[in-house]
């Protein structure tokens, strides 16, 4: 049983850490909040003084603005939709005995590590380029006209480079958690004459409900911010700006710090709207 002394000094080691992560946040948040309240343009004039709440009714009342939040939104749960539905395929397939199990492993997890200006890259110019990507030549070999991917369906194409990114990931946590499922509930299922499909579904698909919050919560935090992506593929256009990339406009190519501030005072609420939201799911999953 820890002692007072103890707990003291458990304290007095912690607290260094303890401010320079409240530090870490603090401050950033606190400079952003600063500079929404002011007209501050760096190559225009600089700190022009106070504007109130002007840059917040300016930004929310922006013709791009509402777009972009529901393409935010549409992304977000384009790539959970996917990857969790392929995630539990992927771990359900990789949990069966194979040769060569761990190599297969490697190789479907090696995708989360690979940097995501890296992957746009590759995606855009190796498999969606309308003349030498991988896709127009299988297209064409199927007789097809090849498809502007990243101007007739931005969108879609968007979603599919982040699932394949974030795909690995979501695999990663349900194959864990398969792992952690009794085998004998399965084969007393099994031997109770219960086909597949039903074994799946009151079985390993209630077991998996924690993981998969999990991975909703995580992930959405992460996608919520999705700006690489976009910046190498479409660079915003053919409605693929999202709140981020909409705040990165406003404060590099406009210069306008004030404005862009107040930008991501609103994806800050955002995020913890809906992080609010997906953390009441998660408890009551994990209370179950």
């Amino acid at each position: 049983m820890a002692t007072h002394h103890s707990r003291s000094a458990a304290r007095l080691m912690m607290a260094p850490a303890v401010v320079l992560l409240l530090g870490w946040m603090l401050v950033p948040l606190t400079m952003t909040l600063y500079f929404s309240f002011k007209k501050y343009l760096p190559l225009r004039g600089g700190d022009l003084g106070w504007v109130g709440f002007d840059n917040y009714v300016r930004f929310v009342s922006s013709s791009a603005f509402w777009p972009s939040v529901l393409t935010t939104l549409t992304i977000v749960g384009g790539v959970l939709l996917i990857t969790i539905l392929f995630g539990v395929l992927l771990a359900i397939l990789l949990n069966q005995p194979m040769w060569g199990q761990g190599f297969v492993r490697i190789l479907v997890i090696a995708p989360f590590f690979v940097m995501p200006t890296v992957s746009a890259l590759v995606w855009k110019n190796m498999f969606m380029d309308p003349n030498y990507g991988l896709l127009a030549y299988l297209w064409e070999f199927f007789g097809a006209q090849p498809v502007e991917w990243l101007s007739q369906a931005s969108l879609p194409s968007i979603v599919m480079i982040v699932s394949w990114q974030w795909l690995p990931f979501a695999t990663l946590i349900l194959l864990t958690a398969i792992q952690s499922l009794d085998s004998e509930q399965l084969e007393a299922a099994e031997m109770d004459g219960a086909p597949a499909h039903k074994r799946f579904a009151f079985i390993t698909l209630p077991h998996l409900g924690r993981a998969i919050t999990v991975v909703i919560l995580i992930q959405t935090i992460f996608l919520l911010s999705i700006f690489a992506e976009i910046f190498v593929t479409t660079g915003g256009a053919f409605g693929t700006k999202t709140l981020t990339y909409l705040i990165f406009q406003r404060v590099l190519e406009s210069q306008n710090v004030g404005l862009g501030s107040a930008g991501g005072v609103y994806a800050i609420i955002l995020a913890n709207i809906i992080a609010i939201f997906l953390m009441r799911i998660v408890g009551k999953n994990l209370d179950k």
